[in-house]
């Protein structure tokens, strides 16, 4: 699948993204990303969260972090941006449209990159996470969220073969755009799990 037909894709589901069971999966999936988010070190001045979609995952943070001074959400659909912004509850709340390859803000910009179930549509995961590494300060940490497995081994054959979608393979992107010592943990359902990494 193409970046240009997941954004669409991800465009037309932006108004009902929220609800039925995926809406449940996504914001139980957001619920726990903010859980641990919190654990991996001091709280945060900025915040970027990438492949924001509507936003929740920064509005759970905001609650949880209200000595940060700003959470930004980027997404390359425009009526995800559209929804995050009129839900956002918050003034320190921002979000943009843009993509995990060109990132839209200075070297250094972050203390903490997040970014939940949207790796695997990132068009090329090496840039992005390069991108994730530049903008966040010395001593920043990622949290990346997505379906991690040895059951997603059949996906590579085909229309996934360009994409981490194991453990080992995303360690290995990790290292090359710089990041230290990952630190693996489950999240949802035995597939989906949270790697957490610091930049030096």
């Amino acid at each position: 699948m193409t970046r240009d037909r997941d954004v669409a894709a991800f465009d037309e589901r932006a108004r009902r993204y929220d609800e039925g069971w995926l809406g449940r999966l996504h914001h139980e999936i957001a619920e726990r990303t903010a859980g641990l988010a919190a654990t991996t070190g001091e709280p945060p001045a900025a915040i970027l969260d990438v492949g924001c979609g509507t936003g929740d995952l920064l509005r759970l943070l905001a609650r949880r972090w209200p000595g940060t001074e700003q959470l930004v959400g980027v997404d390359p659909a425009p009526s995800m941006i559209e929804i995050a912004a009129a839900a956002a509850d918050d003034g320190r709340l921002r979000f943009s449209s843009g993509v995990a390859e060109r990132l839209p803000f200075p070297d250094g910009a972050f203390e903490l990159v997040v970014s939940t179930t949207s790796f695997d549509h990132w068009a090329d995961q090496q840039a992005g996470l390069r991108e994730s590494a530049r903008v966040l300060a010395p001593g920043g940490r990622l949290v990346l969220v997505d379906q991690f497995s040895a059951w997603l081994l059949p996906t590579l054959v085909a229309g996934r073969r360009d994409k981490a979608r194991t453990r080992r393979r995303a360690e290995r992107l990790l290292a090359a755009a710089g990041f230290d010592a990952p630190a693996w943990h489950p999240l949802y359902g035995g597939i989906i799990k949270a790697v957490a990494a610091t930049r030096p």
